[in-house]
Protein backbone atom coordinates (compact mmCIF):
# COMPACT_ATOMS: atom_id res chain seq x y z
CA UNK A 1 0.00 0.00 0.00
CA UNK A 2 1.21 3.41 -0.93
CA UNK A 3 2.10 6.37 1.94
CA UNK A 4 -0.75 8.52 1.61
CA UNK A 5 -0.55 12.02 2.61
CA UNK A 6 -2.71 11.77 5.31
CA UNK A 7 -0.40 9.49 7.17
CA UNK A 8 2.51 11.60 5.95
CA UNK A 9 0.65 14.29 7.69
CA UNK A 10 0.20 12.22 10.90
CA UNK A 11 4.10 11.17 11.20
CA UNK A 12 4.77 14.71 10.80
CA UNK A 13 2.54 15.53 13.50
CA UNK A 14 3.66 12.87 15.49
CA UNK A 15 7.77 13.46 14.80
CA UNK A 16 6.90 16.93 15.80
CA UNK A 17 5.07 16.46 19.32
CA UNK A 18 8.07 13.63 20.33
CA UNK A 19 10.12 17.10 19.85
CA UNK A 20 8.36 18.69 22.27
CA UNK A 21 8.14 15.84 24.68
CA UNK A 22 11.98 16.02 24.44
CA UNK A 23 11.98 19.70 24.53
CA UNK A 24 14.42 19.63 21.23
CA UNK A 25 15.37 22.41 19.01
CA UNK A 26 13.58 23.57 16.16
CA UNK A 27 12.60 20.76 13.30
CA UNK A 28 12.52 20.35 10.19
CA UNK A 29 10.57 17.21 9.57
CA UNK A 30 10.04 15.66 5.71
CA UNK A 31 8.08 12.63 4.12
CA UNK A 32 8.59 10.89 1.03
CA UNK A 33 7.30 8.11 -0.62
CA UNK A 34 8.29 4.82 -1.87
CA UNK A 35 9.66 6.59 -5.24
CA UNK A 36 11.76 9.37 -2.93
CA UNK A 37 8.99 12.00 -3.96
CA UNK A 38 7.83 14.55 -1.45
CA UNK A 39 4.48 14.14 0.58
CA UNK A 40 4.90 16.74 2.87
CA UNK A 41 7.39 18.75 4.87
CA UNK A 42 6.90 21.25 7.66
CA UNK A 43 9.76 23.45 9.01
CA UNK A 44 9.26 24.22 12.33
CA UNK A 45 9.35 28.20 13.53
CA UNK A 46 12.91 29.14 14.53
CA UNK A 47 14.61 26.40 12.10
CA UNK A 48 17.25 27.93 9.67
CA UNK A 49 16.02 28.47 5.99
CA UNK A 50 18.62 25.20 5.11
CA UNK A 51 16.77 22.88 7.43
CA UNK A 52 14.48 21.43 4.70
CA UNK A 53 17.48 20.52 2.35
CA UNK A 54 18.92 18.87 5.05
CA UNK A 55 15.56 16.69 5.92
CA UNK A 56 15.46 15.84 2.77
CA UNK A 57 18.74 14.57 1.76
CA UNK A 58 18.53 12.31 4.80
CA UNK A 59 15.53 10.83 3.57
CA UNK A 60 16.45 10.61 -0.04
CA UNK A 61 19.96 8.81 0.92
CA UNK A 62 17.35 5.91 2.77
CA UNK A 63 14.79 6.14 0.09
CA UNK A 64 17.42 5.94 -2.78
CA UNK A 65 20.30 3.74 -0.94
CA UNK A 66 17.75 1.51 0.40
CA UNK A 67 19.09 1.91 3.57
CA UNK A 68 18.75 4.24 7.17
CA UNK A 69 21.13 7.29 6.84
CA UNK A 70 22.32 5.99 10.42
CA UNK A 71 23.78 2.97 8.25
CA UNK A 72 24.89 5.56 5.45
CA UNK A 73 27.21 7.33 7.65
CA UNK A 74 28.93 3.90 9.00
CA UNK A 75 29.45 3.60 5.27
CA UNK A 76 30.55 6.63 4.75
CA UNK A 77 32.88 6.52 7.58
CA UNK A 78 34.52 2.91 5.77
CA UNK A 79 33.92 3.88 2.69
CA UNK A 80 33.97 7.57 2.03
CA UNK A 81 34.64 7.85 -2.09
CA UNK A 82 32.00 5.14 -2.80
CA UNK A 83 29.45 7.79 -0.51
CA UNK A 84 30.57 10.93 -2.14
CA UNK A 85 30.69 8.70 -5.75
CA UNK A 86 26.66 7.87 -4.48
CA UNK A 87 25.86 11.81 -3.25
CA UNK A 88 27.10 13.07 -6.66
CA UNK A 89 24.94 10.81 -8.29
CA UNK A 90 21.57 11.75 -6.42
CA UNK A 91 22.55 15.38 -6.92
CA UNK A 92 24.19 16.28 -3.95
CA UNK A 93 20.74 15.14 -2.09
CA UNK A 94 22.17 12.23 0.00
CA UNK A 95 23.08 13.21 3.78
CA UNK A 96 24.32 10.48 5.56
CA UNK A 97 23.72 11.41 9.32
CA UNK A 98 21.69 10.03 11.65
CA UNK A 99 17.47 11.34 11.10
CA UNK A 100 16.93 9.74 7.70
CA UNK A 101 14.52 6.61 8.54
CA UNK A 102 13.10 3.88 6.15
CA UNK A 103 9.02 3.51 6.54
CA UNK A 104 8.36 -0.23 6.08
CA UNK A 105 5.44 -1.91 5.83
CA UNK A 106 4.91 -5.60 5.32
CA UNK A 107 8.37 -5.22 5.21
CA UNK A 108 8.15 -3.13 1.78
CA UNK A 109 9.68 0.14 1.69
CA UNK A 110 7.00 2.48 1.35
CA UNK A 111 8.52 5.75 1.97
CA UNK A 112 11.28 7.16 4.86
CA UNK A 113 11.45 10.14 7.15
CA UNK A 114 14.08 13.13 7.56
CA UNK A 115 14.63 14.78 10.44
CA UNK A 116 16.56 17.58 11.28
CA UNK A 117 17.73 20.08 13.98
CA UNK A 118 18.77 18.87 16.90
CA UNK A 119 21.27 16.61 17.36
CA UNK A 120 21.73 13.53 14.67
CA UNK A 121 20.54 10.92 17.51
CA UNK A 122 17.42 13.05 18.37
CA UNK A 123 16.44 13.63 14.72
CA UNK A 124 16.10 9.74 14.36
CA UNK A 125 14.33 9.51 17.66
CA UNK A 126 11.81 11.67 16.53
CA UNK A 127 11.28 10.04 13.22
CA UNK A 128 11.19 6.59 15.18
CA UNK A 129 8.44 7.76 17.14
CA UNK A 130 6.48 9.47 14.09
CA UNK A 131 6.45 6.37 12.02
CA UNK A 132 5.67 3.82 14.84
CA UNK A 133 2.86 6.76 16.16
CA UNK A 134 0.86 5.30 12.79
CA UNK A 135 1.24 1.81 13.04
CA UNK A 136 4.29 1.42 10.15
CA UNK A 137 7.76 0.18 11.00
CA UNK A 138 10.42 1.76 11.05
CA UNK A 139 13.83 0.78 9.82
CA UNK A 140 17.30 2.90 10.57
CA UNK A 141 19.84 0.60 9.22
Amino acid sequence: MPLSLDIARRIVAAARNKGRELNLKPLTVVVLDAGGDLLALEREDGASPLRPAIAVGKANGAIQMGLGSRALMVRAEQQPFFIQSMNALAGGSLVPVPGGVLVRENGVVIGAVGITGDTSDNDETAAVAGIEAVGLAADKG
